[in-house]
């Protein structure tokens, strides 16, 4: 069946998959083993966005969890301090959120480091990060000028769920990790 502009539920997925994937060409080679390089080398992890970044942020903090990795998401009451050693991972997609910046400045004043992924690196939120991560996708920001078809922040959010799991694999080949492994620390209290 069609929609109202008369494309199918199929072609509209086709449409959305390219446009993630023209994203994915445009991500910088070495984005990814950065990102790996930073949560390696951190003592325990904090994750934070807001929204549906937010839960992105969750997903990633949950597969970390999943590869042995000390990670936490920002918020939850059993989430211990910053500090020395450790990593804020924080989503600006837009480049700067109230939250996110104030969030920033308590782990900068802690003594962690500090990683954004964002669609903005000019931003004001990349701007206080010890590393950038930029995801060249639509979100908020500049919407109602793309012509893609995705709403709002989709686009954006759709890249960060794929580009993390595609991190957390490259995660788990350098830790030596099998599938069983992860599987192993997945929830049995579901």
């Amino acid at each position: 069946m069609a929609s109202r502009n008369g494309s199918t539920f199929e072609a509209q997925a086709q449409q959305a998959l390219s446009e993630v994937g023209a994203v994915f060409s445009h991500i910088a080679e070495d984005t990814a083993e950065r990102m790996c390089v930073e949560i390696l080398r951190a003592r325990r992890i904090a994750c934070y966005g807001v929204g549906r970044e937010g839960l992105m942020m969750k997903a990633l903090c949950m597969r970390l969890m999943h590869l042995g990795i000390d990670a936490h998401v920002v918020g939850d009451m059993t989430t211990p301090p910053v500090g020395m050693g450790d990593l804020l991972l924080a989503s600006a997609g837009p480049g700067s959120f109230s939250t996110v910046l104030a969030l920033l400045k308590v782990a900068r004043s802690a003594g962690a480091r500090i990683m954004v992924t964002t669609a903005q690196p000019e931003g004001a939120a990349p701007k206080l990060a010890d590393v950038v991560l930029h995801l060249p996708a639509q979100t908020m920001a500049d919407d109602r000028s793309a012509a893609g078809l995705l709403p709002m922040g989709s686009l954006y959010e759709d890249v960060q769920l794929i580009f993390f799991d595609l991190v957390a694999l490259r995660l788990r080949e350098k830790r030596g990790q099998s599938p069983d492994e992860m599987r192993a620390r997945h929830t049995n209290l579901e």
